[in-house]
């Protein structure tokens, strides 16, 4: 019983009007695009810790250099607000400056 409760709350009302369908469509493509962009600047900022952690200087410096190109390109596509990109660049630079 309780499992059907479940289901029902999870399904989500079908569309009908063909453009309706069509921005449900987009929307999912745009989804999953957007969280991949999101998951890869995660990904790059977890390599600029590790290797601030490592005090690997070099790496650090490389890796902030990706960094900041993929932080930048999502605030542009507004995936993040910009100042929210920025903020997260200069703390990210402060702390592989730090390094030497």
């Amino acid at each position: 019983m309780a499992e059907a409760q479940k289901q029902q709350k999870k399904k989500i009302k079908q569309t009908r009007h063909k453009s309706a369908i069509k921005r449900n469509h987009q929307n999912k493509a745009r989804r999953v695009h957007n969280k991949a962009a999101l998951a890869t600047v995660a990904t790059a900022i977890k390599k600029i810790k590790a290797a601030i952690l490592k005090k690997d200087t070099n790496s650090a410096k490389e890796a902030l250099a990706q960094a900041v190109s993929l932080i930048d390109r999502a605030a542009q596509k507004k995936l993040i607000h910009h100042r929210n990109a920025s903020r997260k660049i200069s703390r990210l630079t402060l702390q592989v400056n730090t390094l030497g």
